[in-house]
């Protein structure tokens, strides 16, 4: 089996590393530098990549371990944790008019990062449940729990805080 080149085994993937990172980050400049972070890592570990298995996923898990590693460096630097819920009506967002759209990554930033990353790798990146759960280090359950959170939330969210009011009271049944 011919292993693929350095160079042009990753430059097909770094349009869906751009896209991750920066639903990861919210911040155009802060996804470009955990790319490159990404592509420098992979670069220096080439040789730690099994020929023949799925370089999407390392390179993802490589990404994920490094914006895991620069959270845990922030939170540890700052000292203290933010709460998005609370600086909610400070972020820039669309205007009041009702016929705005929706801002769909106010809304995916709103939700833990935990829940974000599953919802993301799952429906943005086409991933299967088995490689986040690999990916994240977490057993599939608890992927497909984030998984169900967070479309739950993001689905309340994006309708105003209303989709709990409209769902039916379970009931019991005998």
């Amino acid at each position: 089996m011919n292993t693929p080149t350095l160079p042009n085994s990753l430059v097909g993937h770094i349009p869906d590393l751009r896209r991750y990172a920066r639903s990861l980050t919210g911040d155009a400049w802060a996804a470009d530098d955990l790319v490159q972070d990404t592509l420098e890592r992979a670069c220096e570990r080439w040789k730690l990549w099994a020929a023949g298995s799925d370089l999407r996923a390392w390179l993802f898990t490589l990404m994920h371990n490094l914006f895991v590693d620069g959270a845990r460096r922030a939170m540890r630097q700052a000292g203290q944790r933010v709460d998005l819920d609370e600086l909610a009506s400070d972020l820039p967002g669309p205007s009041e008019s009702p016929d705005q759209t929706l801002d769909l990554q106010r809304c995916l930033l709103r939700l833990p990062p935990e829940q974000r990353e599953a919802l993301l790798l799952v429906t943005l990146q086409d991933l299967r449940y088995e490689d986040v759960a690999r990916m994240t280090g977490v057993p599939l359950g608890t992927v497909m729990s984030r998984l169900s959170r967070a479309r739950s939330r993001l689905r309340e969210l994006m309708e105003g805080g209303t989709a709990a009011a409209r769902s039916p009271a379970l009931r019991r049944l005998k």
